[in-house]
């Protein structure tokens, strides 16, 4: 069984071209879980309307973060895989069956990826490429990290050591890869499984080069490794 887990604010501009895009994939037996943080515009009676009941739509509070809308999501998942997911990017079509091949041999995968305009013409065919991404544990968190939250998906045994998420953590998709890392397995595969849409709404700027001094890139990496090794210990 597999859970989609869909964070969700003010989303309404492009939540339903990635549900079309995800649902085509999915079994009966599956679930999208959408946390949605508050909204002000019509995304959850968008998402409603579409009236699929593997949809499971949970409006808990205002995180006014969300690192901690998706760790809401992933609270509420059931399934034995938990696929991590953005409200405005698509899914190719073969991504699913991609992913969970993939997870036979790791406890966590991620996907390159297509990055794309807002109208989804590719600006550059490969995240992998802008990031430099890295197989190393080590060269991972010192940079050209390749957890992308979007495109990662993994077996919910992990969940034991990633949740609850430090109260002080800086990225989601970070922070779950890094736990994984020093846990578990996880592979990287080169297939580009989803249309990563960068658009002025975004939440993150991590299509490109990062814009953040070294110093602060420097002390969030630091404090990463030291939310590491306390969960460790």
């Amino acid at each position: 069984m597999i859970s989609v887990c869909l964070p969700t604010h003010n989303g309404s501009k492009y939540i339903i071209q990635q549900l079309n895009s995800i649902i085509c994939q999915l079994k009966e037996e599956d679930e999208i879980i959408i946390s949605d943080d508050s909204s002000e515009d019509n995304t959850c009676e968008l998402i409603q309307a579409i009236n699929d009941k593997r949809i499971k739509i949970y409006r808990e509070g205002k995180f006014s973060s969300y690192i901690f809308n998706f760790e809401n999501a992933i609270k509420h998942a059931t399934g034995d895989y938990i696929f991590l997911c953005d409200q405005d990017d698509v899914w190719v079509n073969n991504k699913v069956d991609k992913m969970l091949i993939a997870l036979n041999d790791a406890e966590l995968v991620v996907s390159d990826c297509y990055v794309t305009d807002s109208n989804l013409n590719i600006i550059h065919d490969s995240y992998f490429k802008i990031r430099k991404t890295t197989n190393s544990i080590l060269l991972s968190l010192i940079g050209g990290s390749p957890y992308l939250g979007c495109c990662t998906a993994f077996n919910r045994t992990i969940l034991s050591k990633v949740l609850p998420f430090p109260k002080s953590v800086n990225s989601h998709d970070i922070w779950i890869g890094n736990i994984a890392a020093f846990y578990f397995r996880i592979k990287l595969i080169d297939d580009k499984l989803i249309f990563y849409r960068r658009h002025d709404g975004n939440t993150s700027n991590m299509a490109g080069k990062s814009k953040t001094s070294f110093y602060k890139r420097f002390i969030d990496r630091i404090k990463t490794i030291m939310l590491l090794l306390s969960r460790i210990l």
